[in-house]
């Protein structure tokens, strides 16, 4: 089973929590026992599971990144001004895959997924949830 989520961003690098949308489309699924695979469409986006519960961890990781690859620096700059939201996007990677444990995302109490934008704001920014069951389901 698939389905999109499409989202907003609001700032040119953010992690937006994206945990409660793929709760609802694992729940829609109806599948008990299994994975889903969330997965950022777009070069300059990453998805990534961290802390939920202080969301200064959220801020540290876009400084982290942000000191590890700034802006201004990298070659494809020179076609459109975001190298380092690629390189941004390829270090934190397009997807997670989340284990379906009866029914509910198997996140621990302080794990949240969430959707990286690295080249934002961006209206429209697509992420492929797909639910897939377990054979003994």
């Amino acid at each position: 089973m698939r389905e999109i989520i499409h989202l907003s961003s609001q700032k040119r690098e953010i992690l937006i929590d994206i945990t409660r949308q793929v709760e609802a489309v694992v729940s829609g699924s109806g599948i008990k026992q299994g994975l889903v695979n969330v997965y950022a469409q777009g070069a300059t986006a990453g998805i990534m599971i961290q802390e939920n519960w202080d969301d200064s961890v959220q801020t540290d990781v876009v400084h982290l990144l942000q000191k590890l690859i700034p802006r201004g620096v990298w070659l494809h700059d020179a076609q459109d001004g975001n190298g380092d939201a690629h390189l941004k996007s390829g270090l934190v990677g397009p997807s997670e895959t989340v284990p379906v444990i009866d029914g509910k995302l198997g996140l621990s109490t302080w794990q949240n997924l969430f959707f990286c934008e690295f080249d934002g704001p961006r209206s429209d920014r697509s992420v492929v949830c797909t639910v897939l069951r377990d054979q003994a389901d």
